[in-house]
């Protein structure tokens, strides 16, 4: 019986094997943060497109949940497609299926990331309906669900 080496030796596969480990340790952090911040010391009733808008318009840790969130998403989207790509690897031998695999995986990759990156980056609050969304709750509380404004109810004709 033939033992199997799980560490590549060297180069590319030396490379991604080190960052499937180091940022799946990075991601039990970030998402057990995230799941902690946002599901357990907040209501779940209160998150809402005001919740996010307000955390990361503000001017003291703004920066930070946006960094926070933009590290968690892009880890996130290449640990997965590595992973992905490593499964297919061990089932796909020829080389050229191998590259248009890659190709395809990595083009899914950059593109999950870019949108991603570009809805966290250049997110901004909208504040007509911000300040809507705050007429509309003043005087309830957080155990109860908001309400929305009334401009998001369909207008009949």
């Amino acid at each position: 019986m033939a033992s199997r080496r799980v560490k590549p030796t060297g180069g590319y596969e030396l490379w991604w094997w080190y960052f499937m480990r180091v940022s799946g340790l990075l991601l039990v952090f970030l998402a057990l943060g995230h799941l902690f911040i946002t599901h357990i010391l907040n209501n779940v009733e209160v998150i809402n497109y005001h919740f996010v808008s307000s955390r990361w318009a503000n001017p003291q840790t703004g920066v930070i949940w946006r960094l926070w969130d933009l590290t968690m998403i892009n880890l996130a989207v290449l640990h997965g497609f590595n992973g992905v790509r490593e499964v297919l690897y061990e089932y796909i031998a020829s080389n050229r299926a191998r590259i248009m695999v890659s190709t395809i995986i990595w083009s899914s990759a950059v593109g999950l990331i870019a949108i991603g990156s570009y809805a966290i980056l250049l997110f901004h609050s909208d504040k007509d309906y911000i300040r809507d969304f705050e007429d509309a709750n003043r005087g309830g509380t957080a155990i109860h669900a908001p309400v929305l404004p009334p401009t998001t109810i369909a207008r009949q004709p």
